[in-house]
């Protein structure tokens, strides 16, 4: 049910996108194996397991006499994050195979809502950059109460954009950001992957962590169409062309795989965490992704 929660058929029909990052992020803290988060002061940030060693000076005997286990409070001044998310709106996201699912595009702004309700709840600092074949918007990096109001009205009146210039975005964008942080890219990555890796070992270049989503519709993935189908270039109006998938599945999908992997590999060795996203997949494993990266960061 916890899952349910988070599936982007439910998530569809709230509507407000601020109800829709709430639902999310409470949804995933509740459904957290042993989560310390749940029922507890809000006069801290959040809560993370003693590692032996430490000062003992913040463990939280309480909880340890409920849990038989450590856990020290983090306070607000030990949660200085800065983290700036960048979403994709190019044409190859308004994509979707299924009437029942979000486009990639709308996945994404659901996504971006949920982390920035995410971090400002710890207390961390956070910014939006939006872009297609150059960047659109920029919300600065703040961890003030209404910063997320700032972020969700830009996501809210998100443009469809045009074509894709990944490459030079992200080298445009790691040279504007000021201060080290982590950045957070939420798009399909659809351009020359080595422009793209150059792209993000420029923000690794510049002493940034790096999270990136790869969101995809399940059909891209493996060309699962029955019969005869019409496809068009999104980023090319007017460029049809008409095939059976059938035909070239095996094709398609030996072409795609090596793509992906080639990428997750190449973002393995600059130190990048690359998290595969479809849009008919729950968003906990995005937000788990997070804490962990952000954890190693601490």
């Amino acid at each position: 049910m916890k899952q349910a929660l988070l599936s982007p058929e439910l998530i569809g029909g709230l509507g407000r996108l601020d109800l829709i990052a709430r639902l999310v992020v409470e949804g995933f803290l509740m459904g957290l194996h042993k989560s310390p988060y749940h029922g507890f002061s809000a006069e801290f940030a959040e809560y993370r397991q003693y590692i032996p060693g430490e000062p003992v000076n913040h463990i939280d005997w309480r909880l340890y006499a409920k849990t038989d286990r450590h856990y020290l409070k983090v306070f607000a001044e030990e949660t200085n994050l800065r983290a700036t998310i960048l979403v994709d709106c190019s044409a190859s996201m308004s994509y979707r195979s299924d009437p029942a699912l979000p486009e990639k595009r709308t996945y994404a702004i659901w996504l971006a809502a949920a982390l920035s309700y995410l971090l400002l709840r710890q207390n961390d600092a956070v910014g939006l950059v939006t872009f297609d074949e150059k960047p659109l918007q920029k919300v600065p990096a703040r961890s003030v109460r209404r910063q997320l109001f700032q972020v969700l009205k830009v996501l809210d009146d998100l443009p469809r954009g045009s074509g894709t210039r990944l490459g030079p975005v992200l080298h445009e964008v790691a040279e504007r950001i000021p201060r080290r942080g982590l950045v957070i890219l939420l798009s399909d990555m659809m351009d020359a992957p080595d422009a793209v890796l150059d792209g993000l070992k420029h923000f690794r270049h510049r002493g940034h962590e790096v999270l990136a989503f790869q969101i995809l519709d399940p059909r891209e993935i493996d060309l699962d169409f029955r019969g005869e189908v019409e496809f068009e270039a999104l980023e090319e109006p007017g460029r049809r062309v008409r095939l059976e998938p059938a035909h070239m599945g095996a094709d398609y999908r030996r072409n795609f795989d090596g793509w992906r992997n080639d990428l997750r590999r190449e973002c393995r060795r600059r130190l990048i965490d690359m998290v595969e996203m479809r849009t008919d997949a729950a968003f906990a494993p995005a937000l788990a992704a997070y804490l962990q990266k952000r954890r190693r960061m601490s």
